[in-house]
């Protein structure tokens, strides 16, 4: 079958056409890929910012037809349509059981265990999914069962992008209605988490990027007011009175953005961490700002979301109208086309490039 594989740190993905899958386990489900998401996160991957092994099938937002499953195997069958989750819920561990399903206990064994086989060699996929292919198998704890009336496309991007997004708003953060949002970054999970703060009810929400044209998408989604970072300080002082945000999300994992947000809550505000930043970058506060400000400082996993009552939430908000999906597919693409939307997506031309596997 077809995949596209990164086969080295910093190197340029190549598709491949011998990728074969290894066996079905236990408690595995055989998944046809229809849709798959090209989120940033595939880049960090592909950069160093998330450490995964080489080579490795990228992709970890998508959606697909369950073909067949393993042995006991209860919640899916075949020619069920499922969203692919990159962090299990197995809903026996620790964290789940106490309603923190997104730390589940199982997320590095699955991420580590390879499902796909190459040259001979098994082979991990991104985050233990590698939705860059068009067939994989996972856990069935992976694994959101949907109705098969909702288009796959649409269905693929709730995989990551807007389940962390609207998730860091609504869950993390919990945005309250008539409250003051400052979202850093209008990528794909920051135009979700200016959904989510509209969604929840906030008064205003200012949208903070250096693209130009994402500033205006960013508007279309719900933000009232967008900025350049220069002009931050002004509008703070105009929507705020100048006393700061009473929720501010990061939604790019860069340390000086990241102490932006922080600076940028008001103080007892909320601070949400929902970028991934790299292991070997840190960020100052001194003792007693921590102390004075008493702000919130969070990070935000997957949106801090039970993937399994939260993911069909967001379908159904989806179809009354109060989620804007579509709007976030900037372009349908092949799988050769990967590389130029990684570039696409680092210049900020797109939301989201899909890839269709149909």
């Amino acid at each position: 079958m077809k995949a596209a594989i990164l086969p080295a740190l910093n190197s340029p993905l190549e598709v491949r056409n011998d990728v074969s899958l290894g066996d079905l386990g236990a408690g595995d489900v055989h998944v046809k890929i229809v849709s798959s998401g090209v989120c940033h996160s595939d880049v960090s991957a592909q950069n160093g910012t998330i450490p995964c092994g080489f080579p490795c099938v990228l992709g970890h937002e998508g959606a697909g037809i369950v073909q067949e499953i393993g042995d006991g195997v209860t919640g899916v069958q075949a020619g069920d349509h499922v969203i692919l989750s990159f962090v299990p819920a197995c809903q026996r561990c620790g964290p789940c059981l106490r309603g923190q399903s997104y730390l589940c206990a199982r997320s590095m064994a699955v991420a580590t265990a390879p499902h796909f086989v190459i040259d001979g060699n098994p082979v991990n996929g991104f985050t233990g999914l590698g939705t860059f292919a068009e067939e994989l198998i996972i856990t069935e704890d992976c694994l959101v069962k949907v109705t098969d009336d909702i288009p796959l496309d649409i269905v693929s991007l709730i995989g990551c992008g807007v389940t962390t997004g609207v998730g860091a708003a609504i869950n993390t953060a919990q945005v309250s209605p008539g409250s003051s949002v400052v979202v850093f970054g209008c990528g794909g999970v920051g135009i979700s988490a200016i959904q989510g703060a509209r969604i929840a009810g906030a008064a205003e929400i200012l949208a903070v990027d250096t693209v130009e044209s994402k500033l205006e998408q960013a508007k279309h989604f719900g933000a009232t007011h967008v900025c350049t970072p220069d002009a931050l300080d002004q509008l703070k002082a105009e929507i705020t009175a100048g006393e700061g945000f009473d929720y501010a999300l990061e939604c790019i994992g860069n340390p000086t953005t990241i102490r932006a947000t922080f600076d940028a809550a008001r103080r007892g505000g909320t601070a949400v961490v929902v970028g991934v930043g790299r292991l070997d970058e840190n960020i100052q506060f001194n003792a007693f700002e921590l102390f004075y400000t008493d702000k919130n400082l969070r990070g935000s996993m997957y949106g801090s979301s039970n993937v399994r009552t939260f993911m069909p939430k967001l379908l159904r908000l989806w179809k009354a109208g109060k989620l804007d999906l579509e709007s976030m597919i900037s372009q349908r693409i092949q799988l050769e086309e990967i590389n130029d939307a990684f570039q696409a997506m680092q210049d900020g031309k797109v939301i989201r490039s899909v890839i269709d596997f149909s």
